[in-house]
């Protein structure tokens, strides 16, 4: 499913093409989360004009609402919601780790993953709260966090409930773990998740040929985990990289800083296949898309560039961290749009001035159009990366980046 077509000369980034039944993902690529089948505050239409190319949808979410069956009978997701481009879905995994270690440790997606160099390690340092699911070797039990009911994930059921979803690209169910998980633990983890991903091969390859379900021509990808343990992550890189597998997610932990992560990617990208794409879980930082790509991610995904527009934060190429948020006062009477560079609906038609009265007034239709914006701007940054792998001036493109935020 992946065609390597540039690889830079002083790096490991690199362009490519993801083939899907419905339709090709130039790679790098950025993947907005649909967790739900949507893009929160914006219409597949729309999404597709400001030029994403794959989303990717949560299984776990989508069980209990509307349920996987609601959806196969309307055509899988595709049918469903209207989107017609390539899709994924995760496998209910991180649900693993933010409904019980994450609730436990007090990390997760809001509360950093990243807990910072000067914590300790020790959970009771961190604010705990109750876990919500139970693991054992056949699976997880989870707690519905709808209405309280018991549910049930093994490799194999969730392997049939993405069929049923009908996304180009699934994952395997894997055991997240917590940045403050000992090695004793990551370890055991890591080893179940080996052996999950061994139950999800066979259980996909007998579902392959079954003409039940809405897309026939789906590709499994593996999940490689080991916490910030180098031996623990290069031996997970070999298993995971040896399967077959049509692609890879690097996920679980990594680490309780940026510097973890990237040492955590050193470590393992150069171990996986260079002919399958190779996918970073839940990262979405500028400064840590560019550290990826460099390193050789093709895909990522990451909450964060929707949930901050939501809040008032909008990209903004040269300000801190390249963003500045509407909700401050010196935006009242800036004629200006967002971003005088971008083309996205937003900056062609709306003032910051206007934008941050929609946004302190709580008008929704703020939303969309910093979503819009948000993610047209990803989208950009994106195509002027291949542009510049394509003609070996990645690194001059990461400084220049670097100089202007």
């Amino acid at each position: 499913m992946y065609e390597l077509v540039h690889q830079e000369k002083n790096s490991r980034a690199r362009t490519g093409i993801i083939h899907t039944a419905h339709g090709d993902v130039l790679t790098p690529a950025f993947v907005a989360v649909a967790t739900r089948a949507s893009v929160k505050a914006v219409e597949p239409a729309a999404i597709e004009e400001i030029g994403v190319q794959i989303v990717i949808s949560n299984s776990y979410h989508l069980h209990l609402r509307p349920g996987e069956e609601t959806i196969a009978g309307l055509g899988g997701l595709h049918g469903f919601s209207g989107w017609n481009r390539p899709t994924m879905t995760d496998s209910g995994g991180f649900q693993v780790f933010s409904l019980g270690a994450g609730k436990e440790h007090g990390v997760g997606k809001v509360a950093s993953i990243f807990p910072g160099e000067d914590r300790p390690r020790q959970p009771g340092n961190y604010k705990q709260g109750r876990s919500l699911v139970r693991l054992t070797e056949e699976g997880v039990h989870f707690r519905s966090i709808i209405d309280g009911s018991d549910r049930f994930f093994s490799p194999e059921s969730v392997i049939e409930l993405e069929r049923k979803l009908g996304a180009d690209i699934i994952l395997v169910l894997d055991e997240c773990t917590s940045p403050l998980h000992d090695y004793a633990y990551t370890k055991n983890a890591m080893a179940r998740t080996h052996r999950w991903a061994e139950r999800a091969l066979a259980a996909f390859d007998r579902l392959r040929d079954d003409p039940g379900f809405p897309n026939p021509d789906q590709h499994l990808f593996g999940i490689v985990q080991g916490g910030a343990y180098e031996d623990l992550r290069t031996e997970s890189a070999r298993v995971i990289g040896g399967m077959d597998f049509a692609g890879f997610a690097i996920g679980g932990s990594l680490g309780k800083s940026k510097a973890d992560m990237y040492r955590v990617l050193d470590w393992t990208i150069p171990l996986l296949p260079d002919d399958k794409p190779r996918h970073l879980l839940g990262i979405g930082e500028i400064a840590d898309i560019f550290a990826a790509v460099r390193r050789g991610i093709d895909t990522f995904d990451c909450a964060a560039p929707t949930r901050i527009a939501r809040n008032g934060t909008v990209f903004v190429k040269g300000a801190p961290r390249h963003r500045i948020n509407l909700r401050n006062a010196r935006f009242r009477n800036d004629p200006r749009p967002i971003d005088e560079a971008c083309d996205c609906f937003t900056c062609r038609h709306h003032s910051r001035a206007y934008l941050r009265h929609l946004c302190r007034t709580g008008e929704l239709s703020f939303y969309r159009l910093a979503t819009i914006h948000n993610l047209r701007f990803l989208t950009r940054l994106m195509a002027d990366i291949r542009t510049a792998i394509a003609a070996d001036r990645f690194a001059a493109l990461e400084e220049e980046w670097k100089a202007g935020g």
